[in-house]
């Protein structure tokens, strides 16, 4: 019998044009984004799900204006809460594995250490409420599911901290960055081709009829560093690369979160505990600055 399709849901974001180029070795692949599959319609995601009949939905569609969610909170939840439980109960309804992707809001920072998938989330804005309630949905949808909460994605597609640094460093002299959050910058194409990876060990597994460890698992690069030594970092990579810029190290100063109000407020301890993803599927994930540089050299070369 022929695998059942994956359906791609949010392909035209950063982290689905990664996955839509992870995925497409596995087999057939439909990749869909806004209009013809809108999060934020129900209807349209119980009519897809139940015409195409996939054997995975991948759903990396997803409203990520942190900011802006504090003004637009039904959209925000419309497309979080809500349509991650929709996706699940047309999946259940087919027999299909939903994985679906998370984020480190859904955490208040306050820990010491990083965070583990047990720990109780206690998110500090409506992007992380929104985001946090669809893990929930999700879960109670009846539908197999993988959960990769991860964090500070970067890719070559789509709008992210890299490109901005990037955008800022070519236009002023000095530019200041927060110095007191903390988290791990992860890399598109690292969430992509782990999750191809473990898709190919779930299609295994159901051939041969033996168990698969469904759940809840933390997704990051390895280390840890701060947003400002994070944007240092991009800064020192774009003049190796010979990126005309204005900015140079001494005018990229550190400032404190306070010194930088925004509408939504940010964990200040953004770092997620990999540990039982990478034992569960046998994996190593790299090092945060190894992702961050493959992923600006192909910026640079945009």
């Amino acid at each position: 019998m022929p695998e059942r399709p994956i359906l791609l849901a949010g392909c035209g974001g950063q982290l689905g044009f990664e996955l839509r180029r992870a995925l497409a070795p596995l087999g057939k692949l439909l990749a869909f984004d806004r209009p013809s599959f809108d999060l934020a319609d129900p209807e349209t995601l119980r009519r897809r799900v139940a015409e195409y009949r996939p054997g995975v939905i991948v759903n990396a569609a997803a409203y990520t204006a942190v900011d802006k969610a504090e003004t637009e909170a039904d959209i925000a939840h419309a497309v979080n809460a809500v349509a991650p439980g929709v996706l699940g109960e047309a999946a259940a309804a087919i027999g299909a594995l939903v994985v679906h992707y998370s984020t480190d809001y859904v955490f208040d920072g306050t820990a010491k250490d990083a965070y583990q998938e047990e720990d109780v989330p206690n998110p500090l804005n409506v992007y992380g409420q929104s985001k946090l309630a669809g893990e929930l949905a999700l879960q109670a949808s009846g539908a197999q599911f993988l959960i990769f909460r991860t964090s500070w994605v970067v890719g070559a597609q789509g709008g992210n901290f890299a490109k901005t640094i990037l955008r800022l460093a070519a236009e002023r002299e000095t530019l200041n960055v927060v110095d007191d959050q903390y988290g791990a910058p992860t890399s598109a194409a690292l969430i992509a081709q782990t999750t191809a990876r473990i898709l190919r060990r779930y299609r295994q597994r159901m051939r041969e009829a033996e168990d698969f460890p469904f759940g809840l698992y933390h997704l990051t690069a390895a280390g840890a560093t701060s947003w400002h030594a994070y944007a240092a970092f991009i800064l020192a990579e774009a003049q190796k690369a010979g990126y005309a810029l204005k900015l140079t190290a001494e005018g990229l100063k550190p400032v404190p979160s306070r010194a930088y109000p925004l509408p939504a407020l940010r964990p200040a301890n953004s770092r997620l505990d990999c540990a039982r993803l990478q034992q569960v599927f046998d994996l190593r994930l790299p090092p945060w600055q190894l992702g961050v540089r493959q992923t600006l050299r192909r910026i640079f070369a945009l």
